[in-house]
């Protein structure tokens, strides 16, 4: 490998784009049909519970999936059969209703070896209320023998019947084909000229998202209330600010804020429409270049805030920490230092993000979170020159070299950024990237934020093992 090999842009392996939303697949059907079955086989991974028991699967189930190299999120339901008075199958039949309006394509799966049921009918015929494409899945038809036994749900008033074996993987061709075929277009990636900063407001439920939304936006354009739960799904509002610089030059930013669902611990979560909402606010952090993780002051930043942290730290996403309500908090001229050392000291994953205290309610501190963000994401999307960035990287080594790996030398030959969005850094080394302790990644980390004010942004670090001629090197 050359040291002109990560030059230019990035190979496709490291882009990350977050514009584009993935098309949405939800599987609806009646009760032990093969939903879950055929969930697992279209992910390629068993994470839905499959049993012969009707009623399996309770709630939603989400996961990633391509049909023919473009993906798409897909979401498994629990059974569906309208006509039950049981208060499962009802929780169930409402989990469905909400998965398929937040779908763009529906899977009606029936059971093909049982034939057309009554129920199989009146659930058709409430999906057929929906504009989005509807295929009906004949599943447990795994032979050619049994595929016409497929045939008679064209009753339903579908011209297509796509018999398959979810089980087998039998038939699936086709139908992902038609999937590929009816998927709507990826909306368009905003020029980099507009600078639409797309933010996601999110956290645990009664935090203050949504009056944080407001206070931001100069008017109540959001429900807010002191019940939590209240938002149940990811809203998106627009908001223009214009300032003047130095120069006298007026600049107008574009923001896009997402107020989210509220994100509880999974065993608090009880109702479909809270799962719904859940989702939803996982799928915004990943399509946002900002995250604000509004934590109630007077809670400080618990377990459950440090898990949705780290969803968008996963996400690689920039992320500030609100501690709202501050003006409920008890406090003398030392508290907000003390408050953020100790959240820095418990959570060390998260010391990159800034933590600004502010009122939402009274509007204390909230203007200075618009800075912050404009500062985060241009640090986000941030690229070092590459001589600049060897020049810290030889007087690094210089300082700490690597730690010895059994017993042989650990040689860093070169360091390149390979992208922005986030920060993402390739060295070479004659080692692979398990010769490196993770206190030795984390000094890098440490001295890079260090030097180039990384503030706000994960840090992504890939080593690359060079392969040498000489087999001592």
């Amino acid at each position: 490998m050359s040291d002109d090999d990560f030059e230019g842009e990035a190979p496709d392996e490291f882009h990350n784009p977050v514009e584009v939303r993935r098309p949405v697949v939800a599987i609806v059907g009646r009760p032990n049909v093969g939903k879950s079955t055929l969930f697992n086989r279209l992910v390629g991974e068993r994470r839905a519970l499959v049993h012969n028991e009707p009623g399996v699967t309770r709630d939603r189930n989400y996961g990633k999936a391509e049909a023919y190299g473009k993906p798409f999120d897909l979401i498994d339901t629990g059974g569906f059969d309208p006509d039950s008075e049981d208060l499962l199958l009802i929780a169930m039949r409402e989990q469905a209703k909400l998965a398929v309006a937040s779908a763009d394509i529906i899977l009606h799966v029936v059971d093909g070896r049982a034939g057309l049921m009554p129920a199989d009918s009146v659930v058709h015929a409430e999906l057929r209320g929906s504009e989005q494409p509807i295929f009906v899945v004949a599943n447990k038809l795994d032979t050619e023998r049994l595929a016409p036994m497929g045939l008679e749900f064209h009753a339903l008033g579908v011209d297509r019947i796509y018999p398959i074996s979810a089980e087998h993987g039998v038939g699936l061709g086709d139908l992902m084909e038609a999937l590929s075929d009816a998927m709507p277009d990826a909306p368009p990636v905003e020029e980099e000229g507009a600078r639409r900063i797309r933010i996601a407001i999110v956290g645990r439920p009664n935090a203050g998202k949504s009056t944080l939304v407001n206070r931001l936006l100069g008017e109540p354009r959001l429900v807010t209330s002191d019940i939590p739960g209240t938002t149940r799904d990811s809203i998106d509002t627009q908001l223009d600010r214009t300032f003047e610089l130095e120069d006298g030059t007026e600049v107008t930013q574009r923001y896009t804020l997402v107020d989210t669902a509220g994100i509880r611990r999974r065993g608090q979560i009880h109702w479909a429409v809270e799962k719904f909402g859940v989702i939803k606010a996982v799928q915004s952090i990943e399509r946002s270049h900002v995250v604000v993780l509004v934590v109630d002051a007077l809670d400080s930043l618990t377990d459950q805030d440090a898990k949705i942290a780290n969803i968008a730290l996963d996400a690689g996403r920039a992320l500030i920490i609100a501690l709202n309500k501050w003006d409920a908090v008890e406090k003398d001229g030392k508290t907000a230092d003390q408050v953020s050392k100790s959240i820095r000291d418990k959570r060390a994953s998260l010391a990159f993000a800034p933590i600004v205290t502010l009122s939402a309610l009274t509007g204390q501190r909230t203007s200075r979170l618009l800075d912050i963000i404009d500062m985060v994401e241009a640090n986000w999307q941030r690229r070092i020159p590459t001589a600049e960035l060897n020049r810290w990287f030889e007087q690094t080594l210089r300082e700490r070299p690597p730690p010895l790996y059994r017993n042989r030398a650990v040689k860093l030959y070169y360091a390149t950024q390979v992208q922005g969005r986030p920060p993402t850094f390739v060295f070479q080394s004659n080692m692979p990237s398990d010769a490196f302790p993770v206190s030795y990644s984390r000094m890098l980390e440490n001295r890079l934020r260090d030097t180039f004010a990384f503030e706000g942004t994960p840090i992504r670090f890939i080593i690359r093992q060079r392969k040498s001629q000489y087999a001592g090197d």
